[in-house]
């Protein structure tokens, strides 16, 4: 036993231990994007099941988005947030505006804070009016967003949170990348595990 753990020992002291390679700390941590970053937003958000569908008006993304609803009952979507209400009902796109989220719920119908090209995320908060529920109780949500929500990197959309509120950030800052999901299961990929099972971003 003695002379295994001298022959261990003489092996570790004579072993060879290469010095690493000191760190690039000037090197950038993310890859560069050399798209648009609506179009590096949507590559990466589908690539996670997620629909990002891109128009050059907001006239056009509603047109769209009516006829997307059109085979969705008035009772089974929602919307709280005033800005989108006004243009939805603008748009002539029937809604639900019943102050408490209906249990039968079917399209839920958001705003968000900023959108990440680099991984295809939203990035939303409990600030934005109807809360938390929104974003996980419709089984089917979709964000209206415009391209001045777009940002590069996450740390960008960090410190525009911190801009946006100062010293009162919503108590709850969330990423949203794709529909909900898991695999827990003998590894079979579910969608609308724990919350929507479809993510549709309208972006003008």
């Amino acid at each position: 036993m003695s002379n295994a753990r001298q022959e261990i020992l003489s092996r570790l002291k004579n072993a060879v231990h290469p010095v690493p390679d000191k760190p690039d700390l000037d090197a950038p941590v993310y890859h560069s994007i050399d798209v648009p970053l609506e179009l590096a937003f949507k590559e990466n958000l589908e690539k996670v099941n997620g629909s990002v569908c891109i128009y050059p008006s907001e006239k056009e993304l509603f047109s769209e988005l009516k006829k997307f609803l059109s085979t969705f009952k008035k009772e089974d979507i929602f919307c709280s947030e005033v800005e989108i209400q006004n243009q939805l009902n603008t748009s002539l796109i029937p809604f639900s505006q019943q102050p408490e989220l209906p249990e039968n719920i079917e399209v839920g119908i958001t705003g968000c804070e900023f959108l990440i090209a680099q991984t295809g995320s939203a990035m939303v908060s409990s600030a934005q009016q109807g809360g938390r529920q929104m974003f996980v109780y419709p089984p089917i949500h979709i964000i209206i967003a415009s391209k001045n929500q777009l940002v590069d990197y996450l740390d960008k959309a960090y410190s525009g949170i911190h801009q946006k509120y100062k010293n009162h950030l919503p108590s709850q800052i969330t990423l949203i990348t794709g529909p909900s999901r898991t695999a827990d299961i003998e590894k079979t990929l579910v969608l609308g595990a724990h919350g929507p099972r479809e993510l549709h971003v309208f972006i003008a």
